[in-house]
Parts: structure tokens; C-alpha cells; sequence
């Protein structure tokens, strides 16, 4: 018999304004191994809402949405490519309308991409802070990959393996167990 978390929603935000892109690749891969938890998902693409009601300058219903969906879930992964050396401004306007504490107790997994290495700090210097800013836990491994650990848009083993490793901790810090077989 297995056991579901259908309470726990969790809830994948990409913060890359490209149609595909590799933070996207991670926070999908990041999203499938939540669902092996028995718990909900679901992926917030900020691309594809509207740019007026994402900088505050009307009401948009599908923007409503994405931010009560934000606000509603447990467990919240957070994927940005990064641009000169912080994640992307569309994942800040994003987050700029959230209220100060909304996610004060949430667990959240940080993802980003960077052309090399050189970006990984951002991590640390950025993201974390921009999570913690509205009180978000973020689990202690975030994963940052490079161009060169894809191939063919499929990220390599050592990042799959980092993708895991963050989700397990953000289930620990959930309080969600792996799904019982019958």
C-alpha cells in the first residue's frame, strides 16, 4: 500500500526567461524525484506570465495564481539561470511580490545555472539570501551546474546525484518519508 503526502504541495519555480533552458532541465529533474515522495507538483514557468502584472502594474489572475500556489506549498524549488553574476530578474520581480515572511517556515531547494564556475558563489551571495529574505529554510546543497556538465540538454551523473541529494534533505525537513510499496 503506498503512502501519499497529497497535503504536502510543492511547487517548482523556473526563473529562466528561455523557452528551454538547463535551470529548467534541474528544476524538472528536482520536481520528478519530489513526485517518488508520493507528494503533489506542480511548475510555475514566470516566463510565460504576464511582464505588467509581474512588475506590480496590474492584476493578472494567472499571476494570482502562481504566487497563492508559492504561498500554498511546502516545499519550494527555485531554478534561475544566473546573469552577471546573480539570478535573474524576472525571478526577482517574481519574488518582490510575495509579502515579507510568506514563506517563513517553507522548505526550499535552490537551482541555478552559469555558463562556468566562475558564478557558483552566487549561489551563496544571491539566491540563498533572496530565499531567506521572505523566511524560507533552504536546504544545505543547492545545486549550480555548468555548460559543460550537459550533453545534449541532459545534465551528467554528478548533477543528477546533487539534485537528489537536495531533494532528500528538503523531504527530511518536510517530514516526508519515501512512498511504501505494497
Amino acid at each position: 500500500m503506498a503512502t501519499t503526502f497529497d497535503a504536502v504541495s510543492i511547487v517548482g519555480v523556473s526563473g529562466s526567461p528561455a523557452a528551454s533552458s538547463r535551470s529548467r532541465t534541474l528544476l524538472e529533474s528536482a520536481l520528478g524525484a519530489l513526485e517518488r515522495y508520493g507528494t503533489r507538483v506542480r511548475q510555475v514557468d514566470l516566463a510565460g506570465l504576464a511582464a505588467d502584472a509581474l512588475l506590480a502594474r496590474r492584476q493578472d489572475p494567472e499571476v494570482a495564481d502562481a504566487v497563492a500556489a508559492v504561498l500554498g506549498a511546502r516545499i519550494i524549488v527555485v531554478s534561475t539561470p544566473i546573469y552577471r553574476a546573480t539570478y535573474s530578474g524576472l525571478l526577482k520581480v517574481f519574488f518582490d511580490l510575495l509579502p515579507q515572511d510568506a514563506l517563513a517556515g517553507k522548505v526550499t531547494v535552490a537551482i541555478a545555472t552559469g555558463a562556468t564556475a566562475a558564478h557558483f558563489l552566487a549561489l551563496d551571495h544571491g539566491l540563498r539570501p533572496l530565499l531567506a529574505s521572505v523566511g524560507a529554510v533552504v536546504v544545505p546543497t543547492a545545486v549550480y551546474g555548468v555548460d559543460s556538465q550537459f550533453r545534449d540538454g541532459a545534465p551528467d551523473i554528478v548533477l543528477l546525484e546533487q539534485v537528489e541529494q537536495a531533494v532528500a534533505e528538503a523531504a527530511a525537513l518536510a517530514g516526508l518519508v519515501p512512498a511504501l510499496e505494497a
